[in-house]
């Protein structure tokens, strides 16, 4: 009836590959963005009429004035910084910048280690992309949770299909030495 050793078409070795080179090129794309988002944020700041509205677009976008949690810890980071929230939330961009850089090439080169963060890192994001779908009912927004979704589903089947094979056959060398 059913086969459980059956592999779905798009973990098999060819289909794999070209889906992980493309989520790759997917995070390294979001990190681009990001990064000019980031720099624009820290060093374009001369431009007041500009940086109000992506000071609103950046607040509707976080929903801030439905979440005091998220609010509250914006208006913290902001006193510690002191140098306002545009300042916070650019620096806040670089480093995520960061992050989708080093998942993006890391899961390009199939490490284990960067498409595990990824998994990570994506799936923290889905409950957040839940709440604004919630706030903000969109197509955009559907598509970018949807689009997370596959990516956390996919690499937890790769990574749990692909496991390391190193662990075994280590404890042969060590004896082999002795």
């Amino acid at each position: 009836m059913s086969n459980p050793a059956h592999v779905p078409a798009i973990l098999q070795e060819p289909r794999r590959h070209r889906y992980l080179k493309l989520i790759a090129l997917f995070k390294i794309g979001k990190g681009v963005l990001l990064l000019l988002l980031g720099v624009s944020l820290l060093f374009l700041n001369a431009r007041t009429r500009w940086m109000d509205f992506l000071s609103n677009w950046a607040a509707d976008e976080i929903l801030l004035e439905h979440s005091r949690p998220v609010a509250f810890l914006l208006h913290k980071l902001q006193a510690v910084l002191a140098g306002g929230t545009l300042r916070a939330t650019g620096f806040l961009a670089l480093f995520y910048t960061a992050v989708l850089f080093t998942e993006g090439i890391g899961v390009y080169m199939e490490q284990r280690w960067a498409e595990l963060l990824m998994i990570f890192a994506t799936g923290a994001l889905i409950p957040i992309e839940v709440r604004h779908i919630w706030h903000r009912p969109g197509l955009v927004g559907v598509l970018i949770l949807l689009a997370n979704c596959f990516i956390v589903w996919f690499l937890y089947r790769v990574l749990k299909r692909d496991k390391p094979k190193a662990h075994a056959s280590q404890p042969c060398e060590l004896v082999q030495t002795r």
